[in-house]
């Protein structure tokens, strides 16, 4: 089976799908959408996966480059005539390739184009529905994803709901930090790990002002920040601000082989995040047996139960704060919740047999 994989850039997530695909019997093509900002991926594509040259994937992409666009992936689908396009987010890449006349249509959601962008205005809930009537498969990543695409009218009978999974065998309590926690200094602290992006839908600066109140009541507290993005000064000014800023390590961007580390140094995860599926970070966390502090949002109520975590008021960084505060305050029960939180990920995090579910969705495509 030729399969053309048509994303907006080339992230971890990425990789990690072409990377599974290239290890099957298909023949997989990669079209990148765009080029935003830093490079999120520092990995080269996967051996076996065929990049595709087109007018796209050099720059950020504009509305205005629409048409150009769409000439350019016709004549791509006429040159590769793939058997199935896996294509998302939907408001862009799976709406490229709806209008271009990719059949079948195998479309992604990644979450928050669904839950927060899909009725942004008029252009978006067109855009979202001519994806739905066109796609023969929508993937969508948990229940609260595949609630809303069947509200905004797709037929749930071709909605498939496959949670991506993370490998568990690299992401696991065995193998201890590397010694960063005594590198740093913070033996004896309390550490907590925040790993999104720091751009606005991931509450990045509600998570520095819960960061911020709860350090101003305990001075054991450290907050490792690995990543970047458009919010960066604007989160070291929240941090400086209120004098707690020394106590914050900014770790740059973490290689993939290094990230079990990462996440084995913390006490606690945390996620502020206004709008997510099934978030890959905290499904790491969880394997690595970390316990989660999350803002409660939908798709975040299937994964933390109190068994395993807390969630607190999306947006309210003084609940952030209370939360963080309880959590290291009772630290005697958070190996238990750790062992919880790795057994929830075994249960519904497994990359490797979720992912025969998205095979199993390019079957169903090319059956319509």
């Amino acid at each position: 089976m030729k399969i053309l994989y048509f994303s907006r850039d080339y992230t971890p997530h990425d990789h990690r799908f072409l990377a599974a695909l290239a290890e099957t019997e298909h023949e997989v093509y990669f079209l990148r959408l765009e080029r935003r900002g830093h490079a999120q991926e520092e990995r080269p594509l996967p051996a076996g996966i065929r990049a595709v040259k087109w007018a796209g994937g050099t720059r950020p992409a504009m509305l205005a480059d629409g048409p150009r666009l769409l000439a350019s992936l016709r004549r791509v689908l006429k040159g590769i005539r793939p058997d199935v396009v896996h294509a998302g987010p939907i408001q862009t890449c799976a709406l490229l390739a709806a209008l271009a006349g990719a059949r079948p249509l195998v479309s992604m959601s990644w979450g928050s184009d669904l839950m927060l962008d899909a009725e942004k205005n008029k252009r978006t809930l067109w855009a979202t529905r001519r994806v739905f009537k066109k796609s023969s498969v929508l993937l969508c990543d948990n229940e609260a994803v595949r609630a809303r695409a069947i509200a905004l009218g797709m037929d749930a009978g071709r909605v498939v709901t496959f949670p991506w999974g993370v490998d568990l065998a690299h992401f696991s309590p065995e193998g201890g930090d590397g010694g960063l926690r005594q590198r740093a200094g913070w033996e004896d602290c309390f550490v907590i790990l925040h790993t999104r992006t720091w751009e606005p839908v991931y509450g990045v600066d509600v998570m520095a002002r819960g960061f911020a109140l709860a350090a101003s009541q305990r001075d054991d507290l450290r907050l490792l920040m690995p990543g970047n993005g458009s919010l960066a000064g604007r989160i070291k000014q929240i941090l400086m601000g209120a004098g707690v800023i020394d106590w914050v390590r900014f770790a740059g961007q973490v290689r993939y082989e290094e990230l079990p580390q990462v996440y084995r140094s913390a006490d606690l995860y945390v996620s502020s995040s206004h709008s997510d599926g099934s978030s890959v970070s905290l499904m790491e966390a969880l394997a690595c047996g970390v316990p989660a502090l999350v803002s409660y949002i939908p798709g975040n109520r299937e994964w933390v139960t109190p068994d395993v975590g807390w969630q607190f008021r999306d947006g309210d960084a003084e609940a952030l704060a209370r939360g963080i505060l309880h959590a290291a305050e009772g630290r005697d029960m958070l190996k238990k919740m750790g062992a919880a939180a790795r057994a929830k990920a075994e249960q519904k995090a497994n990359w490797e047999t979720n992912f025969k579910t998205l095979l199993g969705a390019y079957e169903q495509g090319t059956q319509k």
